[in-house]
């Protein structure tokens, strides 16, 4: 069994920026901006115009500082780490943005910056982010207001750049920090083909856990819990060993690889906070199955998964992200753990729909939400990303009419289905 991960999109999100070339540094002052209370305003004109609040200072920070600097936040996420972006989009220009209110640090976004193809303009990107320190602060809502009033104070006012936001799958039925930006004139734009996330609750204790699992799942689990299997919480000197499985699964499961799994070594190089973590499952002294786990933030993230052909009559994988979900519950203060999604392909669906169960939930990915202050900078922003989506969609049609790859075989279901 192959199991993809939150960093495994196909196409769409994870590539907004892929397509295009870098633009040059540029320098950024402190910028003030207020937060706005949702019941007096409904839109940004001109960027922080909403009714003067408590005031939001944006400061750019170093990239040496950056990582930890938010190794703390509610928020945190491999894709706002340094060490993760700059590896991942390196023709991009990556700005670390911290915000603070009343002398503190209340949140941040690793900022890229997007050079559109022939010098028509640039976009400021902010993926899964701005990212909020403490997201069960009771004034949340007032101080996502407050950053995007900044970004937009900054990137939109300022240099003339479209903005553009791509919220988090939110672990409840609503997305509130898309319809905060929606309600704050952003544009729905591009979104993932198959949007779905898949998180599993990890508030509540075994007992209950298992008992959410869906049926057919939990029979499996049971199965490979009486097939002589071990589970391994390892370090990252066994890296080497992960490696090993994942290059075989990749060449024998034919399923492409759109991932950043070369951004694997300098991820376990990051502090204990950040750095992911790795486990494994055994059948005697040999590894059958493994996983690298993101575990800072109340959302730990499933990043990448490698089975051998011996795992999938042992259902090691039911094992594995049976202990992992223990783990997580046991040794961080994540809340949820998110599977990422499944890049169309129905086996993965049923699996991590039946991991979710009762008690988690799956959501989508909402659209990337773009704003500008002036027309120019929102026509070629928005134009150049529909081209983009075109040209991914038809490289992707040809890739798999060439190759024999894996091809998705998943419905596209309505979101949080």
């Amino acid at each position: 069994m192959i199991h993809k991960s939150a960093a495994d999109l196909a196409i769409g999100q994870s590539d907004v920026y892929d397509s295009f070339h870098s633009m040059g540094a540029t320098a950024l002052s402190s910028r003030h901006a207020a937060i706005a209370d949702p019941r007096e305003a409904t839109s940004l004109s001109g960027g922080a115009s909403c009714d003067m609040g408590p005031a939001i200072t944006a400061h750019i920070v170093s990239a040496g500082e950056w990582d930890e600097a938010v190794a703390g936040f509610d928020g945190i996420c491999q894709e706002q780490t340094w060490t993760f972006g700059h590896l991942r989009w390196p023709s991009l220009h990556h700005e670390p943005m911290v915000f603070m209110h009343d002398g503190e640090i209340v949140g941040g976004s690793l900022m890229k910056i997007q050079r559109l193809p022939l010098g028509v303009g640039s976009v400021a990107i902010s993926k899964w982010g701005p990212m909020l320190r403490h997201a069960d602060r009771p004034d949340r809502t007032a101080i996502y207001r407050g950053m995007i009033a900044a970004m937009v104070s900054e990137y939109a006012d300022k240099r003339g750049l479209m903005l553009s936001i791509l919220p988090r799958a939110a672990a409840s039925s609503d997305n509130d920090e898309f319809d905060t930006l929606t309600s704050l004139g952003f544009k729905a734009g591009s979104n993932a083909p198959f949007p779905n996330r898949y998180l599993v609750n990890l508030s509540i204790d075994e007992v209950a856990q298992r008992a959410s699992l869906h049926q057919k799942w939990r029979y499996h689990l049971r199965k490979s819990e009486k097939a002589g299997l071990t589970f391994e919480h390892a370090g990252p000197e066994r890296i080497g060993d992960f490696a090993r499985i994942y290059d075989a699964m990749s060449t024998r499961k034919k399923f492409p690889d759109y991932s950043a799994y070369q951004t694997v070594p300098d991820m376990f190089d990051l502090p204990e906070r950040l750095r992911p973590e790795l486990f494994f499952v055994k059948q005697d002294d040999d590894y059958v199955a493994g996983a690298i786990v993101f575990k800072a933030g109340d959302t730990a993230t499933y990043l990448y998964g490698a089975t051998t052909d011996r795992a999938l009559p042992l259902r090691a994988g039911y094992l594995l992200h049976w202990h992992i979900i223990r783990w997580l519950t046991e040794n961080t203060r994540a809340k949820w753990y998110d599977l990422g999604g499944t890049d169309g392909f129905l086996g993965l669906h049923q699996f991590k729909k039946g991991m979710v169960g009762d008690a988690g939930i799956i959501s989508a990915l909402p659209p990337m939400a773009n704003y500008a202050a002036r027309k120019w900078p929102f026509l070629v922003g928005t134009t150049a990303f529909a081209a983009r989506d075109i040209v991914l969609g038809l490289r992707q049609r040809l890739f798999l009419r060439l190759t024999d790859h894996a091809r998705p075989d998943q419905s596209r279901e309505p979101a949080g289905v």
